[in-house]
């Protein structure tokens, strides 16, 4: 049976993703077969995997620093906000139903079953399993149901590490005031402490940590310092959604809707010094753009309406006027259709939206979901963007609803589906039709669409060519081969600074 260490938090964005996703890599340095493990999971960015199930993203990028294939049993309960007190369940990979925030509480304690066939499942293939937390084990009001925590760890047996984010103030507070409130058991299960995101000089620190250890009983295993790789984030409090930091020559807007999801399908951009990747979120950001994106949103009908409202709508649409590109992906795309029917109240309470008239498609929500991969080639396509003609494409489709090419409207790329639930635009070949485009507007259902090998290279070059600009020096981008260095960086830094040892001890 697999050996399992717990990484807690003292509050969320304390930096548990990232630290478990260091630790596994350095577990498969060291030759261990390891996997993560998120009973529950609260994000808009999620994965279809082979069998096509869905789970949480943050768990994808740890079983990629691990090393082995994204599983949904690695991320059992995944839960979409679809609104401030609302959302869609997804359990063992399937939409099982939305949910008030009083319904799931009453509802969440019948699933510890799944939960725990899930783990036990991993338990018996892999020789360690690194498990993430949610929030803080220390939410008194929720406690007596918690599955995600200490109520997992136990559920589980699971010796506990404790991290705190010294970068927001207060670490020592956070570490004794979350020790303090935990059970004498609970308590019992924390082996370590870990001080994350530092910054500056450690030998001012030491005697702090020399006091919190004798408070609480407990060693620091590690004081972490903020670490710069560029990995994927788990919601929308990601620093990555301030854009990039570099000012390259190609301006691309990302529009960032209300309710975002997947924006990590455009985190190749922000790899590439080149690009000037940012979101806008009021008309005065938007600005001259080379190219504008709208991405995925867990509410399409709803976050349309602030588009329009905020008067987004109108600057995007005078910039595709005057020729600018823009591209859609999955909620973008159905935004950019002439029209938006919820017959059955799926999506939102309004049955009818008009569209913002871009393309030639309409789409209608339906009761079930699509969940697929896919795989294929973008058709011959014309406008500022031709470059994509002919060129292979491979991720992933999530979504509710149907969208319907009108006569005149043109397809974007052919597909072959694979895995539970797939959507139909047509057919050709045997293969699924995906997507519309019309001048230079593009829209597709298809997550991971530039992390398509030579994709996001071919519309760079195509942009700075539209510029008038030539950069021999844009290298092809291997984004797989960038996340595997970026991995390797976060273990390399996490052995300098967290005692090993100890933890390999901790976990028997």
């Amino acid at each position: 049976m697999a050996k399992i260490l717990m990484i807690q938090g003292t509050m969320s964005n304390a930096g548990k993703s990232l630290l478990t996703a260091g630790l596994l890599r350095i577990m498969k340095e060291d030759g261990y077969l390891a996997a993560p493990f998120k009973s529950q999971n609260m994000a808009l960015n999620s994965f279809i995997t082979e069998e096509g199930l869905e789970m949480g993203r943050a768990q994808v990028v740890q079983a990629e620093a691990a090393g082995v294939k994204p599983e949904a049993d690695m991320n059992p309960i995944l839960l979409k906000p679809t609104t401030d007190t609302g959302s869609q369940v997804i359990v063992g990979g399937v939409h099982v139903g939305n949910m008030k925030a009083r319904e799931y509480f009453a509802y969440k304690k019948t699933l510890i079953p799944r939960i725990l066939e899930s783990f036990h499942r991993l338990e018996q293939r892999y020789d360690v399993i690194v498990i993430e937390g949610a929030g803080s084990p220390a939410e008194i009001n929720l406690k007596q149901d918690d599955i995600v925590n200490m109520g997992l760890a136990e559920l589980v047996d699971a010796p506990v590490l404790l991290v705190g984010d010294i970068d927001r103030g207060g670490v020592f507070a956070q570490l004794y005031g979350t020790v303090m409130l935990l059970s004498e058991e609970e308590r019992a299960r924390v082996k370590g402490l870990i001080i994350n995101k530092f910054r500056g000089d450690k030998t001012i620190l030491d005697p702090g940590v020399a006091m919190i250890e004798k408070l609480c009983g407990i060693p620091v295993v590690g004081v972490v310092p903020y670490m710069d790789v560029e990995l994927e984030d788990e919601d929308s409090l990601g620093v990555h959604l301030a854009g990039s930091s570099h000012k390259g020559l190609v301006r691309i807007a990302v529009i960032r809707l209300p309710r975002i999801s997947n924006f990590t399908d455009f985190q190749v951009f922000l790899s590439m010094p080149e690009v000037h990747l940012k979101y806008v979120s009021r008309v005065e950001e938007l600005g001259n753009p080379d190219l504008m994106i709208l991405p995925g949103t867990k509410s399409t009908m709803d976050d349309l309406l602030w588009l329009r409202e905020s008067g987004l709508e109108a600057a995007v649409l005078k910039r595709v006027q005057a020729g600018t590109p823009v591209f859609g992906i999955c909620g973008g795309f159905q935004m950019m259709g002439m029209t938006l029917h919820d017959p059955k109240g799926v999506e939102s309470l309004r049955t009818n939206l008009r569209g913002m008239e871009i393309l030639p498609v309409d789409t209608e929500y339906e009761d079930e979901k699509t969940r697929t991969r896919v795989r294929g080639d973008v058709g011959q396509v014309t406008g500022a963007l031709s470059c994509l003609s002919g060129m292979a494409v491979e991720g992933y489709e999530i979504h509710m609803g149907s969208t319907r090419r009108r006569k005149e409207g043109q397809v974007f790329s052919y597909v072959s589906p694979s895995g539970a639930g797939g959507d139909g635009m047509g057919s050709k070949d045997g293969t699924k039709e995906d997507g519309a485009w019309q001048d230079s507007c593009y829209g597709t259902y298809i997550h991971g669409f530039f992390d398509g090998k030579g994709i996001a290279e071919a519309v760079v070059r195509a942009l700075l060519d539209k510029k008038g600009l030539t950069m021999e020096q844009v290298s092809h981008v291997d984004y797989g081969a960038y996340k595997e260095q970026q991995y390797n960086r976060l273990a390399g830094m996490l052995r300098d600074y967290v005692d090993m040892e100890m933890v390999y001890r901790i976990m028997g």
